[in-house]
């Protein structure tokens, strides 16, 4: 081999290591036979249920152990006021008799239902409604209805709870949106009962049914209340709230005032 052949080869190697060398990916004619083409990377959005879980995260319900904390403290509670023993604890959502949604706690114990409001923020009780499961007569199942002219409706089902069916709410006490003498209380499923396993379980309204009307009946067994038949029925059908205007329900329901919620830089 020549001088000058031998230099022809030994640049056109030294060529060949700088290119592939150099930290450059070697480029892609599409119209060249030779090398393997390229992959382009594309950005594909956020799939549905990503989206639905980022909302679910603005109930600090759903914060790691804040509903685990709430669980203690209404243990605490449940022993040291009376002594009972806590059997289950739920998350639902309770509607009153205007159509105002609030979240919820409730507790079945050996002796009592406990609907309690509980501070997700500060983590802290801040009102326990005590029921007697031995007063509980009824509890009914259905969708929801409304006057006909009514202005604020909601779809969907709920559960109805019924301790005094020998009570009628008086004409005061409908027209009232802050009475507490409502001889039931209404429930739906709370908005976070798909946003992971555990929280389907605690927001299940039928195997909380279930458990609810098996504690009754134990309870009315051992402890029946004065002047009232034992057992529980069980009924099927729609749930009346008779509201029309619902202002004060539209503007609470549609902005979530009834929960524990991140709301960003402006509170309520």
């Amino acid at each position: 081999m020549s001088d000058s052949e031998f230099q022809m080869v030994e640049k056109t190697e030294e060529t060949g290591e700088r290119k592939a060398g150099d930290g450059k990916a070697p480029e892609f004619n599409p119209s060249g036979g030779k090398g393997s083409p390229s992959v382009a990377s594309e950005s594909t959005p956020f799939p549905n249920p990503y989206a639905n879980l980022y909302a679910m995260r603005k109930f600090f319900v759903t914060r790691p152990g804040a509903f685990d904390q709430a669980v203690e403290d209404l243990k605490i509670h449940v022993v040291k006021n009376s002594g009972e023993t806590a059997q289950s604890f739920w998350l639902m959502s309770e509607i009153d008799h205007w159509n105002n949604e609030r979240e919820r706690v409730v507790v079945i114990t050996d002796t009592n239902l406990l609907l309690c409001k509980y501070d997700f923020i500060m983590l802290s009780c801040l009102q326990v409604q005590r029921i007697p499961l031995s007063y509980i007569d009824h509890i009914c199942l259905g969708q929801f209805t409304f006057p006909e002219r009514s202005l604020d409706k909601r779809e969907g089902e709920g559960l109805r709870i019924y301790w005094d069916n020998l009570k009628e709410p008086s004409a005061l006490s409908r027209w009232n949106p802050w009475a507490t003498d409502i001889p039931y209380a209404t429930f739906t499923e709370h908005p976070v009962k798909n946003s992971s396993e555990r929280f389907s379980a605690i927001c299940q309204m039928s195997e909380f049914t279930d458990q609810l009307v098996q504690a009754v009946q134990t309870s009315q067994s051992k402890n029946p209340a004065p002047g009232k038949t034992s057992g529980v029925v069980v009924l099927n059908q729609p749930l009346l709230i008779n509201t029309y205007m619902g202002f004060m329900s539209f503007i609470g329901n549609r902005n979530k005032l009834g929960y524990s919620l991140a709301r960003g830089s402006v509170g309520f």
